[in-house]
């Protein structure tokens, strides 16, 4: 009973910290990484307040490295060292501002159906803690 009423009261001081907008993880991956300064600019000023950035990459480019002899990796790795790299971006966003996410990466990137352009998804968050309003 005490669990009970422990978790009711936390869904409730989730429910009135976040204003009764459903939280979610935002996962997107950038493949185009020369476009994130203008991406985080324009996601700040679309209200989007925090993101945690890493580097990342596909397997699709894992498993084509894997298949190229060394020396062509050693050649590639010369010429053009961040290809093999993008960017994965987690932000933990209410409804409104994952639409400002959507839009403003279609502004940025264009439209994500093309191949190699990037995903966004979410998965919804039961709980909060350390998130600024």
């Amino acid at each position: 009973m005490m669990n009970l009423c422990y978790n009711m009261g936390a869904d409730l001081w989730n429910l009135l910290r976040t204003g009764g907008s459903e939280m979610k993880l935002l996962i997107c991956v950038l493949n185009d990484t020369d476009k994130l300064d203008e991406l985080m600019i324009k996601l700040a000023e679309a209200g989007v307040k925090g993101a945690t950035i890493i580097n990342s990459t596909g397997m699709g480019r894992t498993l084509y490295n894997h298949q190229e002899s060394a020396l062509m990796n050693s050649l590639r790795a010369l010429l053009d060292p961040d290809r093999d790299e993008n960017k994965t971006i987690f932000t933990v966003v209410d409804e409104a501002q994952e639409k400002a996410f959507h839009k403003v990466m279609n502004e940025v990137v264009g439209d994500l159906a093309r191949p190699d352009s990037g995903i966004i998804f979410t998965i919804p968050v039961d709980s909060v803690t350390g998130l600024s309003k």
